[in-house]
């Protein structure tokens, strides 16, 4: 009979941030047996920059994995805005009191950076065993013992036992459409209309540019935007890499099958995406080699009618996919982690043994999140549409309360906002747990 929660098997799926948060959060929290199943054969992170707000730095922090992450990162003192095609600014939004208001600062990194640092944290973590180049085959039970079957590259198939499985297998997660198709409903994409150009450029590749030098010297996040796309800027890795991500319409991925999710872009292609925009972009377009233009569909789906089936949960990407427009993706899976790990560690401990009381701690952590992820999604859309607008009188009023600075709380990019940057940077994913699981497990009796 199982009687302390530590003893509780959890076996996770993917090891992208969703996964890595989730190990290390139920780790720090004592959980003695933790098992996580990746398909790649390591950690090998694209190369790209990352945004960590003070929402995301706080449960960082908790695990002891903030103070290495920042020692490299930009602590962002302020946003540029600016119109792509002439550069001129629209907006500039300071922010040099994030840790004043929030307790911690707004960062930009190098995914890597983040990444490596959280697998560190695991690896030492006696609890967690990473099973490296192994993919998941099928979910064949939800409960009362959740089992998975696994295949190692090389090797066969076997089952995995566990009394919780945390599903953190990304936007084409094989455990949603399963779980969804055996309670008889499917996850139904929305096509956004968007794909993504990702950009690093190196210092030696821009200190000749006396422009682009101080655009890597400095801490700003700069947004280049334009009809139907724009551009978004930062330092990382100690002003060393510049990164650039864009949004653009989709016109490579349109006829593509759901299963495509990047290609090999043209770079002559990419230029003209932003041929009217500034010779300071196409400067910096210009640097990139030809042979490494890569181009992500942006993808997300509609709300999921639920994350939990049994003793089975979702996690980040799996369960609810953003645009990047809000810079929350990766924060939102960490964050969902952390809720879980508070969640399951409630269960009374006379119930443990119970699958019922497993299934409705994992839904109180769906309680918690749904509501405040859901809103973020939608703030993401709403502030890419707000940033895509063409000629006209709503793109006029845009541009108007563009030029106030912040100053009446609200900026058109959510991003930029102080009233959206109060309502998630405050936020505390654990703190709401422990205040509000008593509560929510009750009223699902």
């Amino acid at each position: 009979m199982t009687t302390d929660f530590r003893d509780l098997r959890v076996a996770v799926i993917g090891a992208g941030m969703g996964g890595l948060g989730a190990a290390l959060a139920f780790a720090k929290k004592g959980f003695k047996h933790i098992d996580v199943f990746e398909t790649a054969s390591n950690l090998g992170f694209v190369g790209a920059g990352i945004q960590m707000p003070p929402n995301v730095a706080r449960v960082l922090d908790r695990w002891g994995c903030w103070d290495e992450i920042e020692a490299e990162a930009t602590n962002v003192k302020d946003t540029s805005i600016r119109q792509g095609s002439t550069n001129v600014e629209l907006s500039h939004v300071g922010m040099p009191d994030m840790r004043e208001k929030y307790g911690y600062p707004h960062c930009t990194g190098h995914r890597s950076s983040l990444a490596g640092t959280m697998y560190k944290g695991c690896q030492g973590e006696s609890a967690i065993k990473f099973h490296f180049s192994t993919a998941l085959v099928s979910v064949d039970s939800y409960t009362p013992k959740p089992t998975i079957i696994v295949k190692p590259r090389d090797g066969e198939p076997y089952q995995v036992e566990a009394d919780i499985i945390l599903a953190a297998d990304g936007i084409k997660s094989a455990t949603r459409t399963q779980m969804l198709a055996l309670l008889g409903v499917e996850s139904e994409e929305e096509d956004t209309g968007q794909a993504a150009y990702r950009i690093m450029l190196t210092r030696s590749q821009m200190e000749n540019d006396p422009e682009m030098l101080a655009l890597l010297e400095s801490d700003t996040v700069v947004r280049w935007i334009g009809e139907r796309r724009h551009i978004i800027a930062y330092p990382v890795s100690n002003h060393t890499i510049y990164n650039l991500s864009s949004a653009q319409p989709d016109t490579n991925f349109a006829s593509a099958t759901n299963a495509t999710y990047t290609t090999k872009g043209s770079k002559k292609q990419m230029l003209e995406v932003y041929g009217d925009f500034c010779p300071l972009i196409h400067r910096m377009l210009n640097l990139v080699p030809g042979d490494e233009v890569c181009e992500w569909k942006l993808r997300v789906h509609k709300s999921l009618p639920t994350w939990v089936h049994g003793s089975v949960a979702l996690i980040g990407d799996a369960c609810h996919p953003t645009l990047p427009h809000l810079s929350q993706g990766a924060a939102m899976a960490i964050e969902d982690g952390a809720t879980l790990a508070e969640c399951v560690s409630r269960i009374p401990a006379d119930r443990l043994d119970d699958p019922e009381a497993v299934s409705r701690a994992l839904k109180v952590y769906e309680l918690l999140r749904k509501p405040h992820t859901s809103a973020l999604v939608d703030l993401a859309s709403f502030s890419g549409r707000q940033l895509h607008l063409g000629e006209g009188k709503a793109k006029e009023e845009r541009d108007r309360q563009f030029r106030e600075n912040g100053k009446s709380g609200s900026v058109p990019d959510k991003w930029a906002s102080p009233d959206v940057q109060k309502m998630i940077y405050s936020y505390d994913c654990v703190k709401e747990a422990t205040e509000k699981f008593d509560e929510l497990y009750a009223s699902l009796a």
